[in-house]
């Protein structure tokens, strides 16, 4: 069984930066891809931004260019940098762990416990 950590969040201004960290813990663990999902005001999860074992990464229109994944596959975390954040961007995030199938695809996935952003002035 794989856990997955999430650390950061917290309330920043309009036009301000915040870091959010993942890291997932576990035996033997192949990780297929690690992404950061946002949860709307109506339960929604979007994709914000996504990065897999085979180099692509990826981001939510709304994000692109302010925001930025970087992955440390030796200590299976990912770091989303997200900078001139908006009210817009507030939400609870979502760290999802999406583990190898064997085949190179993407297996069975995890999901943290979610952390709140805050942007207000």
């Amino acid at each position: 069984q794989m856990q997955v950590q999430e650390v950061g969040g917290g309330q920043v201004q309009p036009g301000g930066s915040m870091s959010l960290s993942c890291t997932a813990s576990g035996s033997n663990i192949d990780i297929y891809a690690m992404d950061w999902y946002r949860q709307t005001s109506t339960n929604q999860r979007v994709r914000i931004a996504t990065a897999n074992m085979h180099g692509l990464v990826d981001y939510h229109d709304s994000v692109k260019g302010r925001f930025t994944l970087s992955r440390d596959t030796a200590k299976n975390a990912a770091t989303l940098r997200m900078t001139n954040l908006k009210p817009e961007d507030s939400g609870v995030y979502y760290c999802n762990v999406g583990l190898n199938d064997g085949r190179g695809s993407r297996g069975r996935s995890f999901w943290g416990q979610g952390t709140q952003v805050t942007v207000s002035s």
